[in-house]
C-alpha cells in the first residue's frame, strides 16, 4: 500500500539564493553583479569593522561605503541612522557582514528603503534566511514580517566562523536549534519544514559538539553552518510560539543578550509545550538520539558550556512577573494553552536553572 500524507498542507516559498562553501566569499563581486548592485552600503558592528573593510575590498568597487554601528536588538535610533547613511551614500543595495545584530540592522534599513540585501553571516542565528525583522523602542522589542527584508542572496563561508569564540558558537547554535524545535509544533508546519527542522537540529547538535571540542575543525564548522541554514529556513517559513515570545520579551525589555537568552529558555519552553505536541517531541527524540528531548537540550547546553539560568544573564527575580505579563499582552498560537501563571512558572524554572524534563510541567 502506498503511504499517504495524513494532513493537507500549503507550502509556498520566495527562494533566497544560497552560495555555500568554504571560501565562497570570493564570489561576492559576482553575486553583486547578479543583483545589479553597483553602490552597496556595507553593514557591520563596530567590533567587525575589519571584516567590513575586507568585504568592501572584495566587492571590487561595488561596495561604496561602510556603516559599522549595528548593535543588539536594533534600536530604532540606530535603524534611522542606517537609513540616513544608505541615502547619503546613494546606496542601491546592502551587504550585511556579521551576526544577528548586523542582519537585523540591514532588515530595518530595507524595510524603509526596499534595498536588496546580500547577507554574509558569521554566526548561526539564521536571520539571513527569514523575512522577520525586529525593532526596539522604549525598551520594548516588536517584531514583524515583510518580504522586503528577506535577503536576496546569502553567502555561507565557514572560514568566516573560525574566529567565532567557542562560547558564542555554542549560544548562537542553540539559538538556531530553537527556531527548528519550536517550528516543529507551529500552527502552519508542513512536511517540508518538518524535514528541514529535524535534519537541522541533528546537524547542529552534532556539529556544535565537534566545533566546541575542535574550534579549528572547518568540516565541523560547515556541518554547523548547514544546520543553521536549515533551522533558519524553518523560522522564515512557519510561525513561532512561546519560546520566541519569551526571548523577545526578555531581550527587548531587559536587554538580555539575544543568543544566550535563547540558549537558556529553550529547554524550559520545550518542557512546557512538547507534551502537547507529540509529533514534534518524536522528531526531536530522533534528532537528538535521546528518549527525553527536553533533558537532551538542557544537557547539550551544559556540555557546550552555555549559561544555564536566567539568573546568570543578570535579570532579577522580581522582574519575572513583569516579563510574564508582557508575554501575555498579544495573542499568539501556542500548542499548549497559555496563562500568565503558567508562563511565570516557566520563567521561574529558567531563572533557577533546574534541569527540566518532559514531565516538569505535568500533562497539558
Amino acid at each position: 500500500m502506498t503511504p499517504s500524507i495524513a494532513t493537507p498542507f500549503i507550502y509556498s516559498t520566495r527562494a533566497t539564493r544560497i552560495v555555500f562553501g568554504a571560501g565562497s566569499l570570493a564570489r561576492l563581486s559576482d553575486e553583486l553583479d547578479e543583483l545589479g548592485i553597483r553602490r552597496a552600503l556595507v553593514l557591520s558592528t563596530p567590533e567587525q569593522c575589519a571584516l567590513a573593510e575586507r568585504v568592501r575590498e572584495l566587492g571590487g568597487g561595488r561596495c561604496h561605503a561602510i556603516f559599522d554601528r549595528a548593535v543588539m536588538h536594533v534600536p530604532v535610533e540606530t535603524a534611522e541612522a542606517g537609513v540616513e547613511a544608505a541615502r547619503d551614500a546613494g546606496a542601491d543595495g546592502l551587504v550585511a557582514a556579521g551576526g544577528g545584530s548586523t542582519l537585523g540592522l540591514a532588515k530595518a534599513i530595507a524595510l524603509e528603503t526596499s534595498l536588496p540585501i546580500v547577507a554574509i553571516p558569521t554566526t548561526y542565528a539564521g536571520s539571513e534566511v527569514t523575512p522577520i525583522y525586529g525593532l526596539t523602542a522604549s525598551s520594548e522589542k516588536k517584531t514583524g514580517k515583510s518580504h522586503r527584508v528577506l535577503p536576496r542572496t546569502v553567502i555561507y563561508d565557514a572560514t568566516l566562523t573560525l574566529s567565532l569564540p567557542v562560547g558564542l558558537t555554542a549560544t548562537s547554535g542553540l539559538n538556531a536549534i530553537a527556531h527548528a524545535a519550536e517550528g516543529l509544533y507551529a500552527q502552519d508546519i508542513n512536511p517540508v519544514m518538518s524535514m528541514f527542522a529535524e535534519e537541522g537540529v541533528r546537524s547542529l547538535a552534532r556539529g556544535l559538539v565537534s566545533v566546541c571540542e575542535r574550534p579549528d575543525d572547518l568540516a565541523a564548522r560547515e556541518i554547523t553552518q548547514y544546520g543553521a541554514w536549515l533551522c533558519g529556513t524553518v523560522l522564515g517559513n512557519v510561525g513561532m510560539a512561546l519560546h520566541h515570545k519569551l526571548c523577545h520579551t526578555l531581550g527587548g525589555t531587559f536587554n538580555l543578550p539575544h543568543a544566550q537568552t535563547h540558549a537558556v529558555v529553550l529547554p524550559y519552553a520545550m518542557a512546557f509545550n512538547l507534551p502537547s505536541a507529540p509529533d514534534a517531541a518524536q522528531r526531536l527524540r530522533r534528532a537528538l538520539d535521546m528518549s527525553d528531548p527536553v533533558a537532551a537540550l538542557f544537557d547539550l547546553g551544559r556540555a557546550l558550556g552555555t549559561p544555564r539560568s536566567l539568573a546568570e544573564l543578570g535579570i532579577q527575580e522580581r522582574d519575572l512577573d513583569r516579563a510574564a505579563e508582557i508575554a501575555m499582552r498579544s495573542p499568539y498560537f501556542n500548542p499548549r494553552a497559555l496563562s500568565q501563571s503558567g508562563i511565570r512558572q516557566v520563567l521561574q524554572m529558567a531563572f533557577e536553572g533546574v534541569r527540566p524534563t518532559m514531565a516538569s510541567f505535568g500533562p497539558p
